[in-house]
């Protein structure tokens, strides 16, 4: 078994409660904790054995892209889905973060993590 993690990919996405926000956009940071059996890519030393990186990527960007009101969806939509598209994984951790969030006051982020196991 192995951890496979993509952290801080960064976005600009339009998601949010508020009709500005899914007007203007802002930034958003996404993390993926990966859990999957890679024993035989630890051997192989092949890409087809393995979790392939730069997929996972173009799948969180694409869910990105969907513009959603809570980030309980988004991070719930890329949790789901790479669970569906990767059968290696059977555990996945999706941690959503919306970078200076509207709220009035000084705050770096808000965040909201999806757990899923297959």
């Amino acid at each position: 078994m192995a951890t496979i993690v993509l952290e801080d990919m960064r976005f600009y996405a339009f998601h949010g409660c508020f009709e500005e926000e899914r007007a203007i956009g802002t930034y958003f940071r996404v993390d993926t904790t990966l859990t999957a059996d890679t024993s035989k890519a630890q051997t192989s030393d092949c890409l087809n054995d393995t979790v392939n990186y730069l997929s996972v990527y173009q799948t969180v960007k694409m869910e990105m892209e969907q513009p959603s009101k809570l980030l309980e969806n988004v991070a719930e939509r890329i949790a789901t889905k790479i669970l569906g598209l990767y059968p290696a994984v059977e555990h996945v951790l999706v941690k959503v973060s919306k970078l200076n969030p509207p709220l009035g006051g000084q705050l770096g982020a808000v965040s909201v993590a999806i757990e899923k196991y297959q």
